[in-house]
């Protein structure tokens, strides 16, 4: 399939009647694996060896690469919540007025590493990285899934890749909730393109309860059922399609609300504990600021780093704006969404990144130039990248040290 037979969002598809329909689900599903199985030996290649060149020089400078892997930041966070459960509140020790609560992170990660902790004989660390790592490898196919879907094998291979190589990709083998997220948007924005609005949305519900900037997913389904329902006379009378949306942002809206009188902030008291972390939507005011202090001043690379990573965000949401054929309506909201929340937050710049590798679509425009490209092309356009990510990865970990 090329890039001009790219397929729109359809309704639903009916059910089939046979009983052996469970059997032939099982094989399509192992059909989809065994096309997707190179592009997934890709991603695993690139993501080990970016962990060993990370382990490699964590080890010469006297680190542990599984506690910079599995408790760093926020990974310290996640794993007090999946021993403890909700309750911790620590004034900054250096910043007056910030206040950090356990609050502001979201349910399913920790929830999910408990499990795992409970029942393996794996420690609470050893069970993020382990949930972290699979829910990358159930990430990485589905974003292959949905590029071949859209645009053919070559170019989804190229996009799998080509995600595992960004900048700050090593956060994809960190105890983070960036890999989990990105599992269930790419699979709930696959069913949406496959005629499943049911799937979509309780896909989207799950992912709503991964991260705060996952309200991008619930978004995109809600945005494609309302597009579905005022096409399609026939989609109205279709009880999947109205449940689907209806329960796209219930894990997101439920868990800010719960949080919000947990902290006794009431229903709006979530956007409170994430003010005082210093973290707000202030349409781009602080990052504006920061950056004008990196013209005038100097500061740590990977600063500017992040300002180049969100120039080229802009640029690649315009070029697949601007995409011919245009890119189903659930992937432009999507990426919208994260750009904007990105872009628009407050502090935390360094982060920026970060909050952008769920934002897959963006290296649809790239993966569909390489597509086209000659095979040397790709070759030293993939090994520079190589390059890149595994130097900036082990530099993000063992020598900045600074928020991720």
């Amino acid at each position: 399939m090329s890039a001009d037979t790219a397929v729109p969002v359809r309704a639903p598809e009916p059910r089939p009647a046979s009983g052996n329909a469970r059997v032939r689900r099982v094989e399509r599903a192992r059909e989809a694996l065994r096309r997707a199985a190179p592009a997934l030996a890709f991603y695993a290649a690139a993501r080990l060896t970016g962990m060993a060149t990370m382990a490699a020089w964590a080890w010469w400078i006297g680190r542990h690469p599984r506690t910079l892997l599995g408790h760093s930041w926020d990974g310290i966070w996640y794993s007090g919540i999946a021993r403890h459960g909700y309750g911790l509140v620590l004034p900054s020790p250096t910043t007056r007025g910030v206040v950090f609560n356990d609050l502001a992170f979201f349910p399913l990660f920790p929830g999910l590493v408990r499990a795992v902790a409970t029942v393996t004989p794996l420690t609470v660390v050893s069970s993020g990285l382990v949930v972290a790592w699979l829910s990358a490898g159930a990430a990485a196919w589905g974003i292959y899934a949905l590029g071949e879907r859209l645009y053919g094998r070559r170019a989804a291979t190229l996009l799998v890749v080509l995600w595992g190589l960004l900048p700050h990709a090593i956060v994809q083998s960190m105890a983070y909730t960036e890999p989990l997220m990105t599992a269930l948007a790419v699979w709930a924005l696959y069913a949406l393109v496959t005629g499943r609005p049911l799937w979509a949305g309780a896909l989207s519900l799950l992912a709503g309860l991964s991260r705060p900037n996952a309200v991008a997913v619930a978004a995109a389904v809600v945005c494609s059922c309302a597009l579905l329902l005022w096409r399609d006379r026939d989609a109205r009378t279709n009880w999947r399609v109205w449940a689907g949306a209806a329960l796209a942002p219930l894990g997101w809206a439920g868990y800010v609300v719960w949080a919000g009188f947990r902290s006794g902030g009431g229903l709006f008291g979530y956007f409170e504990v994430q003010r005082l972390w210093g973290s707000r939507f202030d349409f781009g005011k602080d990052a504006l600021r920061f950056v004008r202090h990196l013209i005038v001043g100097r500061d740590a690379m990977a600063y500017y780093v992040t300002v180049a990573i969100i120039a080229v965000a802009f640029v690649s949401l315009a070029l697949l704006a601007l995409e011919r054929p245009r890119p189903p309506l659930p992937l432009l909201v999507y990426a919208v969404v994260l750009v904007v929340i990105a872009a628009g937050g407050s502090s935390y710049f360094a982060s920026k990144p970060r909050f952008l590798l769920p934002a897959f679509p963006l290296l649809v425009p790239a993966a569909l130039a390489l597509a086209r490209a000659r095979p040397r092309t790709v070759l030293t356009m993939v090994a520079a990248l190589a390059g890149m990510s595994f130097f900036y990865g082990t530099y993000l970990l063992t020598v900045a040290r600074m928020p991720m």
